[in-house]
């Protein structure tokens, strides 16, 4: 805060920052940079402003949407890739995101405590102006309501036949000079009364009340909610979750728009604010033109030594008068008890000794109300409030909005240059199914006779091949694997024995002749499957009949 010796009001450097930011209009030429909200040439340089960054906004958006459709077209496949560079930007960039919120939740606090801090020095000025209205209009109710009635019975009073006519006209002097007092104290408290009938501070109050308690939680709200943004993406980054970082590609955006959206309405309203501090005594001036004069607004607002109270004459002149009625009434009192009986005067004159000397406080208290340093120095904590406290508030919004947008906006970008290398499923690993054991031909032909085994075709298989070749072409056979305990399909290989013994059995009674083995070997030689072999699963190769002959 800045003060000066004789504590008077000075713009704050924020409110000259924001103040000299140019205010053009549609056509860019400069235009009066007075806070004028009246004038549509002020709001439409300010509404020029405030589209700065939602312009910014939509490049920034036009930007990542061509970007985030290259991603969409692209559909080659993306090799393995260390993404840790990438996670290790994103939780950099979305630390310094929480720390900009974190400054924006900062700031909004400032702007909450300024205008609470406004809020409560306006109703004390409220209150200093009720309390001069309530005290002029009780002494204006006691004047017209209870002394003047006294003063006509009183004069009814000593219009009575006495003996002593010199007490008597003394008497009716000091009467006729206290009804005068009384209209002149009268017409005194009304002309301080009368231009503070209209002065109210509670509509203002009640607005200010209204829109903070509206906008005090929703901004809350919203910061809240791109802090949880900012936790989805780090448990994205710590969880190497495919489905986190997608999310947040989607909500990402919704953050970049209402950053974006919260600084241009924090800049429009800072250049404002920025320009009603600049001369908030000369606002109040204009605005307040019909309600109170200016010099009596002027006078409290300023409260310069150098000028005279515009009340000080006509709260002096009433003064005066209620402690002329209080003389002339001790007076009345003295001489009017030894011209009339008691029952006469009393408890006329007791009641109006009591509210002339209430009057006569009331009019005491009142020079004290409509003294200056009070409302002043209520006017500056509600200025400083405002144009210190609540703009300084208002800078970190619209700073921490500016960074939250910017930082956003690359965590939209690099998040989504991130997902794309984490796959949806893990692979299926590769084992190696070559029987360490065996030569490499070898182990082909042991897989492949597991395979036969698992679909029961093996005896056949083997015995067709005894007899279809001549002792002349003897080939060698590798010998079998050790049997396994069971066999692919669920069948134990006690089953494979009984029905290699089957096979071998018909085999021989077939009786050798080569006519009924040359009409079907070649059909059985292919086996179930047509020459091909069930796959053990899809990662093995598909098992051909020439691989075992």
């Amino acid at each position: 805060m800045h003060h000066r010796d004789n504590d008077e009001y000075t713009p704050p450097p924020l409110a000259r920052f924001f103040h000299a930011f140019p205010h053009l209009n549609i056509t860019c030429h400069l235009v009066n940079s007075t806070f004028d909200p009246d004038s549509s040439i002020y709001l439409e340089s300010l509404g020029i402003l405030g589209s700065l960054p939602a312009a910014w906004l939509i490049l920034t958006l036009l930007v990542l949407l061509i970007y985030l459709l290259t991603r969409c077209c692209d559909r080659k496949p993306r090799p393995k890739h260390s993404i840790i560079a990438l996670k290790w930007t994103l939780a950099i960039f979305t630390l310094l995101c929480c720390a900009a919120i974190g400054v924006g939740l900062y700031g909004n606090d400032d702007v909450h405590n300024g205008l609470v801090q406004f809020v409560t020095a306006t109703k004390s000025m409220d209150s200093s102006i009720s309390t001069v209205k309530n005290q002029t209009g009780s002494i204006e109710l006691t004047l017209t309501e209870k002394v003047e009635p006294l003063l006509t019975d009183l004069g009814d009073v000593f219009d009575g036949p006495v003996a002593n006519q010199t007490a008597r006209v003394i008497v009716l002097s000091a009467l006729k000079s206290v009804t005068s007092n009384a209209t002149i104290a009268l017409h005194s408290f009304q002309e301080i009364s009368g231009p503070l009938k209209g002065v109210t501070l509670k509509g203002i109050i009640s607005i200010v009340e209204t829109a903070e308690k509206i906008r005090w939680p929703v901004t809350m709200v919203m910061l809240s909610i791109l802090l949880v943004f900012c936790v989805v993406l780090l448990f994205g980054v710590a969880r190497h979750s495919r489905c986190a970082l997608i999310t947040f590609s989607v909500f990402g955006l919704f953050a970049v728009i209402i950053s974006w959206l919260l600084s241009s309405l924090y800049l429009a309203t800072a250049v404002a604010l920025g320009d009603l501090c600049m001369s908030p005594d000369g606002f109040l001036e204009k605005e307040s033109g019909s309600m109170i004069k200016s010099d009596i607004l002027s006078y409290y607002t300023r409260c310069d030594q150098s000028r005279t109270n515009p009340f000080s004459r006509r709260l002096t002149q009433g003064h005066t008068a209620v402690q002329a009625m209080g003389s002339n009434l001790v007076t009345i009192a003295r001489i009017a008890k030894e011209l009339y009986k008691p029952t006469e005067l009393h408890p006329k004159l007791d009641v109006l000794t009591n509210d002339i000397n209430q009057v006569d406080k009331l009019a005491s208290g009142l020079a004290t109300q409509l003294d200056c340093k009070n409302l002043q120095r209520q006017y500056l904590n509600a200025t400083r409030s405002v144009c210190d406290l609540g703009l300084y508030g208002l800078s970190f919004m619209l700073a921490a909005s500016v960074a939250a947008g910017l930082f956003f906006t690359v965590l939209v970008w690099v998040d989504s240059h991130t997902w794309i290398y984490i796959r949806r499923r893990r692979d299926y690993l590769q084992v190696d199914e070559q029987d360490p054991f065996l030569p490499p031909s070898a182990a082909s032909q042991a897989i492949a006779a597991r395979t036969l085994r698992s679909q029961g075709s093996y005896g056949s298989t083997g015995y067709f091949r005894q007899h279809h070749h001549s002792p002349h072409h003897h080939h060698h056979t590798p010998p079998p694997t050790p049997p396994y305990p069971g066999t692919l399909d669920g069948r134990s290989s006690r089953e494979e024995k009984s029905q290699h013994g089957t096979h071998h059995e018909s085999g021989l009674h077939s009786g050798g002749g080569s006519e009924h083995y040359g009409s079907s070997g070649a059909s059985a030689m292919l086996g179930p499957n047509h020459g091909q072999y069930a796959t053990l699963s899809k990662q093995c190769k598909t098992l051909e009949s020439s691989d075992f002959y």
